[in-house]
């Protein structure tokens, strides 16, 4: 059957997604169950009850997004899932989920990678993407600044050495008392706040390297805060969100530029988590427009983990006439050219 219909399943990490995209552009549902209130008093994912959560949670999310999107099963032209990089426990239901299906209704099985797929929530806009481009993807488990010759081919150019810019973010906001996932957290904290009021130090920025470090500011931030506890001094909170915020954004923004003046692209790409805050995407769109280049970045509800993106990189790795066979599996620590 040539539906063009693809079924996305979603599992890497704390939420349940399922979605149906047609032609790998067009969303016809999209439907996310979130785990965050689950794990906000553990101050972060734990695990164990994430992947318990979504073996209860991935039939009835499917079935959902198939609802919703007013088709069955037997429509389904291809079933393409997360397999990786991710929480193991949490991949496997997912793949699990997928092959049962794939199995059931004789449909084609495509493994997809998490980060391709928050790549590809920019083809579900409208937006035209015209590689040679730059991406940088940010998350709180992945920073990779990539190369795209063309759509589905990619060189890393540089990866974060110790934390991810999302990781160092939920641990200062976990420190500060902020409820889990601490990225919007810090960002409402630091709106009125002075971005230049502590001079926090920005990792890896000498050089030529296009690598991130996120370990030392993380570090810095934390022993700021344990001082002025000492000293039993308080605090500007705006003034410490701003400038730790801005000290994530000045290297992130300084690297993508860096990277797509160096390999003369025209267009630069923003993907994952990160790249839904507000400021981040205000500064490189200002860079961006200063050096001639093109930015595009996806709507705020695609940037986190989705099934839509999934289903939409799902697709073309499909019409490239990728397919897995039922041997796939989970790979937590899975990089994008590893597949």
């Amino acid at each position: 059957m040539k539906s063009g219909l693809t079924l996305g399943i979603e599992t890497s990490c704390d939420e349940t997604a399922a979605a149906v995209i047609k032609g790998g552009r067009e969303i016809l549902s999209n439907v996310v169950l979130s785990q965050i209130d689950i794990h906000q008093k553990y101050g972060g994912v734990v695990p164990e009850i994430a992947s318990r959560h979504h073996i209860e949670a991935v039939f009835p999310v499917i079935q959902e997004a198939l609802q919703q999107a007013q088709v069955g099963l037997d429509e389904i032209e291809v079933i393409a899932v997360t397999y990786g990089p991710g929480l193991v426990g949490s991949l496997l239901v997912g793949v699990a989920a997928a092959k049962a299906l794939a199995f059931a209704a004789d449909k084609p099985l495509v493994g997809v990678n998490h980060i391709e797929g928050h790549i590809y929530a920019n083809f579900l806009t409208g937006q035209e993407i015209k590689p040679p481009l730059v991406c940088l993807t940010v998350s709180g488990g992945h920073t990779d600044l990539l190369l795209i010759p063309r759509l589905g081919e990619y060189e890393i150019l540089g990866r974060t050495r110790d934390d991810a810019a999302g990781e160092a973010f939920d641990k200062v906001a976990r420190v500060l008392g902020l409820p889990y996932p601490g990225g919007p957290q810090i960002e409402r904290l630091a709106q009125g706040g002075n971005k230049e009021a502590i001079a926090f130090p920005r990792g890896l920025l000498d050089g030529e390297s296009f690598d991130f470090s996120f370990s030392g500011l993380k570090t810095a931030a934390l022993n700021y805060l344990n001082e002025a506890k000492q000293k039993r001094q308080e605090v500007p909170l705006a003034d410490f969100a701003a400038s730790f915020q801005w000290a994530i954004i000045d290297v992130l923004t300084q690297k993508l530029m860096a990277a797509a003046q160096a390999y003369g692209v025209d267009q630069v790409i923003l993907s994952g988590g990160v790249a839904a805050n507000k400021t981040f995407r205000e500064h490189v769109a200002a860079e961006a427009a200063a050096r001639g280049k093109e930015l595009l970045y996806p709507p705020v509800h695609l940037c986190t983990d989705n099934a839509a993106m999934i289903g939409s990189a799902g697709y073309f790795r499909y019409l490239a006439g990728q397919r897995s066979d039922y041997s796939l599996n989970a790979v937590a620590n899975l990089r994008l050219g590893d597949d």
